[in-house]
């Protein structure tokens, strides 16, 4: 079965460098995503309003490929400065079932496009795959 590409409308639209996020084998992958507006703006609010803006952004995609936050099995998440680790946490936390968390893993980077302080990415599974 040959990969899909998924692309919505709804959500910040990819670069011509990748796709907002590819079907394969009953898994989609989401590439990353920046607290960002269509338009490229990063939204106002601090590293809470950007993961949230980036959660939003991939709940959407993950829509569009027919799965959705609750199949998150990974996520990757950027950081530009750690110290907003528990920042970005409480916005995090509102996204999942606290009794289901995805596996996860944090780092810290040097710098992220636009200026961001965060971005993520994840894998979820397609629910009837």
């Amino acid at each position: 079965m040959p990969k899909e590409v998924v692309y919505t409308l709804d959500a910040v639209p990819p670069l011509k460098t990748f796709s907002q996020a590819i079907i394969s084998k009953g898994f989609v992958y989401v590439s990353g995503n920046i607290g960002c507006t269509n338009d490229f703006q990063i939204v106002e609010g601090g590293v809470q309003g950007q993961t949230v803006a980036a959660l939003e952004s991939i709940r959407k995609i993950l829509h569009a490929a027919g799965s959705g936050l609750q199949h998150v099995v990974k996520a990757n998440v950027y950081l530009t400065n750690l110290a907003d680790f528990s920042e970005m946490n409480r916005a995090y936390l509102a996204f999942f079932d606290e009794n289901a968390m995805p596996a996860r893993t944090c780092v810290g980077v040097a710098s992220l496009p636009l200026g961001a302080s965060v971005e993520i990415e994840c894998v979820a599974e397609l629910p009837d795959a």
